[in-house]
């Protein structure tokens, strides 16, 4: 059977988002690189995979897709095993908290953390544009707020969905990942809970694999 491909470079947030996912169900996979120097994304074979012209696309035999949520739910469908059951939909409870968090990553936790990894890294280290401080005091307290929240959930459960490591967790990993590299980091000092967390998603051997994916001197 021909490994799955993967479109678009493993260092993009919503790349690494599906890849850690075959990382975890332990899928085989091929990564296709896109140039964005030269528009490739925006290329009538790029645009047949993802209509948008974004990334990641992927591909699975004649199937295609694009939305890196719908992807990884896919991977984690067609993969699941007893041993790595992230969608929990066997059981209807537990889904639907996983689809909970999943949509709170999306909604309330991603919209508040990414300004704050564009501003502090991708802007300056990869468009030689200066950091807007102003973006980042309102992006800060905003994800303040959202980390407030989330202390209070995870001093109930070990998980966001549950004491079982899920989706909506994994779903977390690259915008946080990032952020950690940013001279914000130390904000997660002041949520015991969610520190605690963060160090058990980072402790994942797959999640390991995948850091050193997304960065380069360490790949």
């Amino acid at each position: 059977m021909a490994p799955v491909k993967v479109f678009g470079p493993v260092m993009s947030t919503n790349v690494a988002r599906v890849v850690v996912c075959l990382e975890e169900v332990g899928a085989e996979y091929e990564m296709v690189d896109i140039d964005f120097k030269v528009m490739e994304h925006k290329s009538p074979e790029h645009l047949a995979r993802n209509p948008f012209g974004q990334i990641p696309a992927f591909q699975d035999g004649d199937l295609l897709l694009f939305e890196s949520r719908a992807i990884s739910k896919y991977v984690l469908r067609k993969y699941k095993t007893e041993e790595v059951d992230l969608l929990r939909e066997g059981d209807l409870a537990e889904a639907a908290m996983v689809d909970v968090w999943t949509e709170v990553d999306a909604q309330t936790y991603n919209p508040a953390i990414s300004p704050i990894v564009y501003e502090c890294l991708i802007n300056p280290m990869m468009r030689g544009i200066p950091t807007n401080d102003k973006v980042v005091a309102e992006s800060l307290e905003k994800l303040t707020k959202v980390l407030e929240v989330y202390e209070a959930r995870l001093a109930k459960s070990k998980y966001l969905a549950g004491d079982f490591f899920s989706f909506a967790d994994l779903n977390h990993f690259p915008y946080t990942f990032y952020f950690m590299g940013t001279p914000h980091a130390a904000l997660f000092d002041s949520f015991p809970h969610v520190k605690a967390w963060w160090e058990t998603i980072m402790a994942r051997p797959a999640v390991q694999r995948m850091a050193a994916k997304m960065v380069p001197n360490k790949a």
